[in-house]
């Protein structure tokens, strides 16, 4: 099974506890064509792919909105690719699996964080 790769971002008040943004898990067989919603400073874990998931590479039509993180295997832990919300905005993503020649294409719309409190 493959591990969640993804970071979380940490909201905190003066007073408040700490909350995360849980991730947007988006399956690769499925995501094609569509719109995937992320809040800003949370995540999308990109999975589905158990033998290919580090040959994933992205093309981002604007990288100020969402960052790539490829999946990798530590030793200890496989990851899948993942990518992180860091600004509002609507930006297309194209992935491409270097191994099976496998491409997806589809839109991230980053929305300002969700008032958790």
């Amino acid at each position: 099974m493959l591990a969640v790769a993804v970071g979380s971002l940490a909201l905190a008040g003066c007073s408040s506890p700490t909350e995360s943004i849980p991730p947007v898990i988006v399956d690769l067989g499925e995501v094609d064509g569509t719109t995937v919603e992320v809040d800003e400073g949370g995540t999308i874990d990109l999975t589905g792919d158990d033998e290919t998931y580090a040959a994933w590479t992205a093309d981002i039509g604007d990288p100020a909105i969402v960052e790539f993180t490829p999946g990798r295997d530590d030793g200890s832990a496989q990851f899948d690719p993942g990518l992180t919300a860091t600004a509002p905005g609507e930006t297309e993503v194209t992935l491409d699996n270097t191994e099976t020649g496998e491409s997806v294409t589809f839109t991230v719309e980053v929305v300002g964080p969700s008032s958790i409190y």
